[in-house]
């Protein structure tokens, strides 16, 4: 039985086959994208977008941590990205953790504390408008003014608009 990483090795060798190349390394629609790593989100087929168009950064819960604000910086600052989405989705796996209570189980069965915390969260929408809030407090990015966010509902397909205010 293959691996998944075999797998992908195979995909990847017929998908060299007919590539063309990769095309430029600035995106194309000036845009980059906050999400959740979820498994059930197509970012690219539920956006809209092809590849080269946008940044995409992705971790669990599509939380706004200082790595997701550096990576947001040098889309902006080195290439060329104005406009950033973010997008949480209903029945998150994050939804209900509690951060101390997740730290506290690792410390239990590891014997090590982390250094970053779970971003667990009770609300989707509230931590969307949170994370709009967040970038827009940020001294680093240059367009703080151009951050939408949405609630991707799982269950329909749609993306449900978030207001940051």
């Amino acid at each position: 039985m293959a691996t998944e990483a075999e797998r992908i090795a195979a995909a990847n060798r017929s998908y060299a086959e007919g590539f063309t190349g990769a095309g430029a390394v600035r995106p194309a629609r000036h845009l980059a994208v906050v999400a959740c790593m979820d498994s059930r989100m197509d970012i690219f087929a539920m956006l809209g977008l092809e590849v080269g168009d946008a940044h995409v950064i992705r971790n669990a819960g599509g939380i706004v941590t200082d790595d997701v604000i550096r990576s947001l910086t040098l889309s902006q600052r080195a290439l060329g990205t104005r406009e950033i989405v973010l997008v949480h989705h209903t029945d998150c796996g994050l939804l209900g953790v509690s951060d101390d209570d997740f730290a506290a189980e690792l410390e239990a069965d590891t014997g090590a504390v982390p250094r970053w915390r779970a971003g667990g969260f009770e609300d989707a929408h509230a931590d969307v408008a949170e994370s709009i809030r967040r970038l827009g407090a940020t001294p680093f990015l240059l367009h703080r003014d151009r951050v939408t966010g949405f609630v991707y509902d799982v269950d329909t397909g749609r993306l449900l608009p978030v207001d940051g205010d």
